[in-house]
């Protein structure tokens, strides 16, 4: 049955299903950023400090290492900034269901009372039926005697 909250129970719907689409891609994108951090932290395991050797070496090596601590920084606000996409992203689609079960919540009152409304319809028309009928079969029966 068509409601006058239907159309907004299809919108709410369509919103809530991107909101899912959205969270969806936050939590990829944390899930590349936490890989992304992780490797950059073995990479940082995998550097071997030189235990002697001309001084470029040294400061090469140095140089490296505080490369690679960059990387790690930027990996670490990087996992941060999609830790608060996805809390975001989860907040949205909370108040979009919340949103979406209230419009279908009141779309199944409209129904409800369209249903009642209905039957006590149907209800009049058999009333109306049976006066008609039971009145035919009193005349009948009074001029049968």
């Amino acid at each position: 049955m068509k409601t006058r909250f239907s159309s907004l129970v299809t919108l709410n719907k369509s919103t809530m299903d991107k909101s899912e689409r959205v969270l969806q891609k936050a939590n990829a994108d944390l899930n590349s950023a936490s890989v992304a951090l992780e490797l950059s932290y073995n990479s940082l395991k995998k550097i071997n400090s030189p235990k002697s050797g001309r001084m470029t070496d040294f400061r090469a090596q140095r140089t490296l290492l505080d490369s690679q601590r960059i990387v790690i920084k930027h990996n670490q606000k990087w996992v941060a900034f999609c830790k608060s996409q996805v809390l975001q992203a989860k907040e949205q689609l909370k108040s979009d269901m919340i949103e979406h079960e209230k419009f279908k919540y009141l779309e199944l009152e409209e129904i409800k009372k369209m249903i009642k409304k209905i039957k006590v319809e149907e209800s009049k028309e058999l009333d109306e039926v049976a006066l008609i009928t039971h009145s035919r079969n009193s005349k009948i029966s009074k001029e049968l005697k």
